[in-house]
């Protein structure tokens, strides 16, 4: 795949690779350079903000800990109940 970078710095990513990472109008994307190499990333911690309150916690659950003990019971290494 080959892209050419355009008088004002801008690329077009081939087709091929938006739909291969989901890819649309509007994702944002991190941009990294290692050992030479343009690396480009999708920023999930922007989609992760976007969610974040949207699910609540069931009554009497205080926090996510003790919800995942509730749907997946207790882990090693938690206290004993009391």
């Amino acid at each position: 795949m080959d892209a050419t970078v355009a008088e004002r710095g801008q690329i077009t990513l081939p087709k091929e690779a938006r739909d291969a990472l989901g890819l649309t109008k509007g994702t944002k994307l991190i941009v990294e350079i290692e050992r030479g190499r343009i690396v480009l990333r999708k920023d999930i911690e922007g989609a992760m903000q976007r969610l974040r309150g949207i699910a609540k916690l069931p009554p009497g659950v205080n926090n996510t800990d003790e919800a995942m003990r509730e749907l997946r019971g207790r882990a090693p290494g938690d206290p004993p109940d009391l």
